[in-house]
């Protein structure tokens, strides 16, 4: 046994090519670094293709939903969840759409004068009557996919006990508990893309939806929809944001003009600079109105803004 230990160190001294090599070269190492840095790489870009993408088809239902409203009115010469109802009127005449809502033709219950809105004086945006008729009449058309509002009450338009978003409004495809809404202001219909966490049942007075504070868009992709549909603004043009954080306790603020309950400012007005949960950055102070999408690190990829965005 000792014999051949001796042999084997002696061969090895006289032949190195015999002696085992233990570790990586530096051009393995490199190798390896290089497919390290292509994995993470491709993880990023990965990411970045998904986020295009939701935005894309968020912006592609706006699209739709413009071209379903418009082959709607088209069709049936009145507005999807506004088609009057009442004796001769055009629900009754068209059959399909003589259900929820149309028994009479009462102010935000299919009344016909081109605008959606509920039954009440105040608050004209709660979900019940045409806000939520609108999405099933879509349904009912074909022209929506999906459906939507089918245990809506006949005759006042309201909805079930404890309901549930997804059974009545069209989830946006950004995801994140985001919804489309429907609502108008002055004389001007809109879509909201919101972050419904919930409804509560009832008539006008307390039907409401509960949202997620500010919203359910961070402000990059807030921008990213804006400028690819309008004018990349929050203030201005045909889509424009909303993240006040008084928005959750105040949900009617998604469709009317700014105000101090609705723009969306800074959620501390003593802040030097928009931080996370901000919609927008404002220019010389928080309530300045000359601002823009709060796209910096921190605040830009922080859930915080919701959109309106007129009927086009």
């Amino acid at each position: 046994m000792k014999v051949v230990t001796i042999e084997t160190m002696h061969n090895e001294e006289s032949n190195p090519s015999l002696i085992k090599q233990v570790g990586f070269t530096l051009i393995e190492l490199s190798i390896v670094l290089v497919i390290i840095g292509l994995i993470v790489g491709g993880v990023l870009v990965g990411q970045d293709l998904i986020k295009a993408a939701e935005i894309r088809a968020t912006i592609g239902q706006y699209e739709k939903y413009n071209a379903a409203m418009n082959t709607f009115r088209t069709k049936y010469n009145a507005m999807p969840g506004d088609i009057s109802g009442g004796t001769g009127g055009q629900a009754t005449a068209f059959g399909l759409f003589a259900y929820t809502g149309a028994a009479t033709a009462t102010t935000g219950l299919g009344d016909g004068n081109g605008l959606i809105t509920d039954t009440a004086a105040a608050n004209l945006n709660a979900p019940v009557g045409e806000t939520l008729i609108i999405w099933r009449h879509l349904s009912d058309a074909s022209l929506l996919e999906g459906s939507f509002g089918t245990s809506l009450a006949a005759a006042t338009g309201q909805t079930a006990a404890s309901p549930t978003a997804a059974l009545y409004l069209p989830p946006a495809k950004l995801g994140r508990g985001n919804y489309w809404i429907a609502g108008s202001s002055a004389g001007q219909n809109y879509y909201g893309l919101a972050s419904v966490t919930g409804m509560t049942a009832g008539a006008a007075a307390t039907a409401t939806y509960a949202t997620t504070v500010g919203g359910g868009l961070t402000p990059v992709e807030a921008y990213n929809i804006d400028s690819k549909l309008d004018d990349g603004m929050p203030n201005t043009g045909i889509i424009q944001a909303r993240g006040y954080a008084t928005m959750a306790a105040a949900t009617d603020t998604i469709f009317p003009a700014l105000g101090a309950t609705s723009r969306a400012v800074w959620s501390t007005a003593t802040a030097a600079s928009a931080v996370a949960g901000d919609c927008m950055t404002t220019g010389s102070n928080a309530t300045d109105t000359a601002n823009t999408y709060a796209r910096g690190t921190t605040p830009g990829s922080t859930p915080a803004c919701t959109l309106r965005m007129r009927f086009n």
